[in-house]
């Protein structure tokens, strides 16, 4: 099953093959439904921060673009990256400096970019699992079928194996996965977005949670709206994924770095966009659900009572307007959102993988990740224990809404610190060796780094003083990314001893496969 001596990933991707495969990991299809309950439900001072639903994501995406925007600058003067990402950005950028003393870094830094990635990679695929197999049931229940938890858990296991197996196969089979599931998301997504603002012109006898447009799009506070930009940041992440992909770019320089910008700019600005402003634009009196207390309630309180409230919104349009086609509506919406949860899952793998296959080749970790399957020439290995691991976190987090906070909050951490370190390699890499703009190589990743951190800081902060569960279940995020650095610090040590290498010495080279 290994591969043969000198394979190489295959060099397949065009631009457009790099973007589709990032943008079905921002997958706008699949989170509007998936976060849209949990967005309501977030409070500040016991009041719903809902109102600012749409001002926290367009906060969140300036945040993103400036992150974009250093993954773009650092693969644009690092095209050989190949697969290393961020993990190959760390070492290239002490490796070129005039100083000798920075030599001395190189491997230190690139271990800790490539493991703290880890947190972020190998979790969030769990996270698109349990999704999944929540939607499942929500699907089977609209037939009257309820699966009870042993089900829910080998539904889990089942769509990461079929997810697995795809990714297992090779990248090529993946993109043309991604175009097809972009192409049925996209189409949905329209769809809702012309049901939800034609119906809310249609009826103007019933009242709606925001009285105007300028209503859904402008800050009514700007607490609230941080608060919502630490959820909102969950819809936006997978854009960097493209860095992964330059081992299997045909011109990666050329590619990698417009397919970022371009990939965040389609699913973030225009897809995100449109369709949240849309289901702020409807909600309204019309849609109603019992809430914890038994009370009939309606607006932003219907959503917070409802475990698929935008399966409700479609359902009242297609029941109301649309001559009684409430549940084919909701059916063909769930499905779609299905599908698009399968391109995320499996862009998820894909990407998660290839900073692993990385490391292994460099043996930072056990030298087998480092393997390419001899006919795919896919770091298969990595594929299969990916795939192990995104089936547990999955059926784990299927158990309680506490359980799937945990993974998130795991999750966000390591794509915050990830995205913060990436960011400071730009303000290091053009620090000397090369030619260094003060907006695009100072200002924006300054602006970077302080976001991420910032917005760490805020997810931590709003969790902890929450009290309750999500204090608990905050800490128990925390101490989960304590113990993976703690491992990551004691597996360097022993693996140094080991392979006999000094932790703080130059590297003959940096391998120029990645």
């Amino acid at each position: 099953m290994a591969a043969a001596p000198g394979t190489e990933m295959k060099r397949t991707l065009t631009m457009t093959g790099l973007t589709i495969n990032a943008m079905a990991l921002i997958a706008p299809g699949a989170f509007l439904w998936t976060t849209f309950q949990a967005q309501v439900v977030q409070q500040n001072a016991g009041s719903t921060t809902a109102f600012d639903m749409v001002p926290g994501l367009l906060f969140v995406l300036v945040l993103a673009f400036l992150t974009a925007f250093s993954y773009a600058e650092l693969s644009n003067i690092y095209p050989e990256a190949g697969a290393g990402s961020s993990y190959y950005f760390a070492e290239a950028a002490f490796l070129q400096k005039e100083e000798a003393i920075h030599y001395k870094f190189a491997r230190l830094a690139k271990f800790i970019v490539g493991w703290v990635s880890h947190l972020y990679y190998w979790i969030y695929p769990g996270i698109m699992v349990a999704f999944t197999a929540t939607l499942l049931v929500y699907i089977l229940a609209l037939f009257g079928v309820t699966l009870n938890t042993p089900l829910e858990i080998a539904s889990a296991f089942l769509f990461s194996a079929v997810v697995g197996l795809i990714a297992y196969r090779g990248i090529s089979g993946s993109t043309m996965t991604a175009i097809v599931i972009n192409a049925i998301q996209l189409t949905a997504l329209v769809a809702f977005a012309v049901l939800a603002i034609g119906f809310r012109l249609t009826h103007p006898d019933l009242q709606y949670a925001h009285s105007t447009l300028g209503s859904v799009v402008l800050p009514h506070n700007f607490t609230n709206v941080v608060f919502q930009g630490t959820i909102a940041i969950l819809l936006l992440v997978g854009f960097e994924s493209v860095t992964a992909l330059g081992s299997e770019a045909i011109n990666p320089k050329r590619d990698v770095r417009r397919a970022v910008l371009l990939s965040l700019a389609i699913q973030g600005a225009v897809a995100y966009v449109i369709e949240y402003v849309s289901a702020n634009f409807f909600v309204n009196s019309g849609v109603t659900a019992t809430n914890a207390a038994g009370e009939r309630v309606s607006g932003y309180a219907a959503a917070a009572a409802s475990s698929a409230p935008i399966g409700d919104m479609v359902r009242y349009i297609g029941d109301s307007w649309l001559g009684g086609t409430g549940f084919i509506m909701v059916l063909i919406l769930a499905a779609s959102v299905l599908v698009a949860l399968i391109g995320t899952t499996l862009a998820c793998l894909n990407t998660g993988v290839r900073i692993t296959y990385v490391m292994g080749r460099d043996k930072e970790v056990p030298g087998i990740m480092g393997m390419l399957h001899f006919k795919h020439a896919t770091p298969h290995y990595g594929v299969i224990a990916l795939t192990l691991v995104s089936a547990v976190l999955g059926g784990y987090a299927v158990l309680s809404a506490d359980n799937l906070l945990q993974i998130t909050l795991a999750s966000n951490t390591g794509t915050f610190l990830v995205y913060g370190m990436t960011n400071a390699l730009v303000l290091f890499a053009f620090g000397g060796v090369h030619k260094r703009n003060v907006l695009k190589h100072v200002i924006v990743p300054i602006a970077g780094l302080l976001a991420n951190l910032g917005m760490l800081a805020g997810i931590i902060f709003m969790s902890v003083s929450a009290g309750g569960s999500t204090q608990t279940d905050t800490l128990i995020a925390l101490g989960a990314v304590v113990v993976w650095i703690v491992i990551g610090a004691v597996w360097l040590v022993a693996n140094s001893a080991a392979t006999r290498t000094s932790l703080l010495v130059r590297p003959a080279v940096i391998s120029p496969e990645r």
